[in-house]
């Protein structure tokens, strides 16, 4: 799969974009790591993961798509009960490249209406897909900070060995390192067997398991 790990010259064309946070974590020699869910809140797969990473004490950031917390409030709310950090994935899961700026901020604008229980002055925000304009960046940095990933775990792909998608994740993770699944059906069987055992073997090692 391309782009399993993000290239450095990625991360250095749009340093204003938090990729990771492996400086951070040196400075304070903690060794976290950073679960990132996108597309939720759904039936069924979404309280599995947060019974999973419940089992292993293990907090995450969940971008919430807002048209899904609208049909499930009684799972998000059970996100924010059990202490994990959420983010803006817009209303409707559009795509910053193929959507009009206007458009698209209000979109997202829309998605805070139900989500804003967030403590820190600043909010966290996704860009589905990874794709944003410059211009919406420019627009979006003085109120979010918008997150991308140090590491795609490809879970979305049915395609994707669950057994490779398993390796190539451990393989890339460091501490600081930013991690992006998915709580959506298309990544159900990856994410059911690679979730687990990551959260396994790198709890095994010391890591802790932070929200963003």
């Amino acid at each position: 799969m391309n782009f399993f790990k993000t290239p450095l010259v990625l991360k250095k064309l749009y340093p204003s974009l938090i990729w990771d946070k492996h400086a951070e974590t040196n400075q304070s020699e903690k060794k976290n790591i950073y679960l990132t869910f996108d597309d939720g809140p759904i039936p069924d797969l979404t309280p599995w993961v947060l019974t999973t990473l419940k089992s292993y004490n293990a907090r995450a950031t969940f971008f919430c798509v807002g048209d899904n917390v609208s049909q499930h409030p009684e799972i998000y709310q059970q996100m924010v009960n059990e202490g994990h950090q959420i983010g803006n994935h817009t209303y409707h899961h559009l795509d910053g490249w193929k959507t009009e700026n206007f458009h698209y901020l209000r979109n997202i604008l829309q998605c805070e209406e139900l989500i804003d229980q967030l403590p820190k002055q600043k909010k966290l925000f996704r860009p589905p897909y990874g794709k944003i304009k410059l211009k919406q960046i420019q627009q979006l940095s003085p109120r979010y900070d918008i997150i991308m990933w140090d590491i795609l775990s490809g879970d979305f792909d049915p395609d994707f060995n669950q057994e490779v998608c398993l390796e190539r994740c451990q393989q890339h993770t460091q501490a600081g390192t930013i991690i992006i699944f998915h709580d959506n059906y298309k990544a159900q069987k990856n994410l059911t067997y690679v979730l687990p055992r990551y959260l396994e073997h790198f709890g095994e090692q010391g890591f802790t398991f932070a929200t963003l």
